[in-house]
């Protein structure tokens, strides 16, 4: 069983070697990679990946020119992946790459037919309220269980990948990976992962209450989206 984790980076220069020190535990297991898009950074990301990424086998990078989204950076790194289990996190540290390896050992003891994810703990308050929110909004609309949809890892088979069709290039990706599992029959298994503060920089989305209103929007559009595609 080989294992492709992608990581999206946008403008995460002070991140990356902290991030790959952290990789470098997980590509320790035989038959894993790490794929690492920079994904239309501006601030010398590629410049620091190409200094380090040789001290680091088992991790590689690709690079998205110009930035056309969170998922669009995700896609990219699953259509370069070698593995026949694929996934994703993030780079800002808040969630730790090797929460990836516990994912991993799912499958090894299910199989390769199961959808898994991580299922945060440790936020602030006000993001836990908002999450806990979101997840009603969704499992009512989608009428299946949809709970800390953003959570990380996310983590599925290549064949379950292949059968994707026309996913979203934004945010909305997570929503759109967790709704197909269900869709498919897949059985979904979460397990805790501590979710920290950022190591370095800000988010590029949950600055304030009017960037969740934002998101709010345009996952709901997308959800609204879904719900007509479930209509026969």
């Amino acid at each position: 069983m080989f294992f492709s984790l992608v990581i999206p980076c946008y403008n995460e220069a002070a991140n990356l070697p902290l991030l790959l020190d952290r990789c470098r535990e997980v590509t320790r297991k035989a038959n894993v990679e790490v794929i690492l898009v920079d994904n239309g950074s501006t601030d010398g990301s590629q410049e620091v990946l190409s200094h380090l990424l040789r001290d680091y086998p088992g991790c590689r990078s690709i690079r998205v020119e110009v930035n056309r989204g969170y998922g669009f950076g995700i896609l990219s790194g699953l259509d370069a992946a070698s593995g026949n289990i694929l996934g994703w996190t993030h780079a800002d540290m808040q969630t730790d790459p090797q929460d990836a390896l516990r994912g991993l050992a799912l499958f090894e003891h299910n199989g390769p037919d199961i959808f898994v994810k991580g299922r945060r703990y440790g936020r602030p308050m006000g993001d836990t309220v908002f999450t806990v929110g979101m997840s009603i909004f969704e499992t009512v609309l989608l009428g299946e269980p949809m709970w800390d949809i953003n959570a990380q890892p996310t983590m599925f088979s290549r064949a379950f990948f292949e059968t994707w069709n026309n996913p979203p290039r934004d945010f909305a990706l997570d929503l759109y990976a967790y709704h197909q599992a269900h869709h498919a029959g897949l059985d979904v298994h979460r397990f805790p992962v501590l979710f920290g503060k950022r190591a370095h920089g800000t988010s590029h989305w949950n600055i304030n209450w009017s960037a969740k209103r934002k998101f709010i929007r345009r996952t709901m559009g997308f959800s609204l989206q879904l719900r007509k595609s479930l209509k026969p």
